[in-house]
């Protein structure tokens, strides 16, 4: 297994501002430096990033500039995060366009998966119809995520209408995408994560490992909330997996040591004796 880091901790998880007025530029955005977010991943000892769709999309007219960045640190583009509504039939085209945007660059500077969240809650509870847009959306998504070298995967996520273990069975059943479990939002979601793992292992080419303290909803180091780490290496290395494992902290005082004490934990536990 190999392991990476998201560069949001540095800035913080924020939209675009461009999309309160325009759907097609609702990118994810972290306000803080990517420059120093590779850099103190590098030095926290990982070997790879996923970051935002918003920053990537910043090296548009740079591509060479985010080549020599990473190349320098000894990272590799693990992926990209972006998301989308997914259930409105009149902003779709709009959302898609800015996906392909966005897998077209990840393309072209060797990013090897796309990350996508949505599926918007409205005033009322979603509807059969919702999910079956939402299936559809994800499958187009990820030909889209083909076409340009990606493989797509799904990361369930608070706020949306997937966010319980059955509301992840549900869209999987209706969409041939791959899952990308985040164990934060499944334990905030009602879920296990080592049990979600080990069900949906034949779905999952990437994963995202975040801890949280389920008391307050903050997410927290691995290692300081109630993330069961060894249980979850233990099913991945059980299924067989030996893909990347990318640590997520959506915001941290001190993002080079919530980065270092991350990797500290996961290191300790991938020296311990199986299960």
């Amino acid at each position: 297994m190999k392991l990476g880091y998201q560069t949001n901790t540095w800035g913080g998880v924020v939209g675009h501002p461009m999309g309160v007025t325009s759907i097609k530029d609702l990118f994810y955005l972290a306000n803080g430096s990517t420059e120093d977010a590779v850099r103190d991943i590098s030095a926290a000892g990982y070997e790879g990033i996923e970051l935002f769709d918003g920053n990537l999309i910043q090296y548009r007219d740079a591509k060479d500039d985010f080549k020599r960045l990473i190349s320098h640190a000894g990272l590799s583009l693990i992926g990209v995060y972006s998301g989308a509504n997914f259930i409105f039939p009149d902003v779709l085209s709009e959302e898609l366009w800015r996906i392909e945007q966005v897998v077209a660059l990840g393309g072209e500077l060797g990013a090897e998966f796309l990350v996508v969240g949505g599926g918007a809650q409205r005033t009322q509870a979603a509807s059969a119809t919702d999910y079956e847009r939402l299936a559809t959306a994800l499958d187009t998504v990820s030909e889209l995520a083909t076409r340009h070298g990606l493989v797509a995967t799904y990361h369930p996520h608070m706020s949306t209408i997937v966010e319980t273990p059955e509301q992840v069975d549900r869209i999987l059943e209706q969409t041939s995408i791959g899952l990308c479990p985040d164990t934060g939002h499944v334990i905030l979601g009602g879920g296990d994560p080592v049990e979600l793992v080990a069900r949906h292992a034949d779905r999952i080419p990437y994963i995202h490992l975040k801890d949280v303290d389920p008391s307050t909803g903050a997410f927290v180091p691995l290692g300081q909330g109630a993330l069961d780490v060894d249980g979850v290496l233990a099913a991945l290395r059980g299924a067989g997996y030996a893909g990347w494992i990318t640590v997520e902290l959506d915001a941290w005082e001190d993002p080079l040591q919530g980065a270092r004490d991350s990797r500290d934990v996961l290191l300790q536990h991938a020296t311990r004796p199986s299960r």
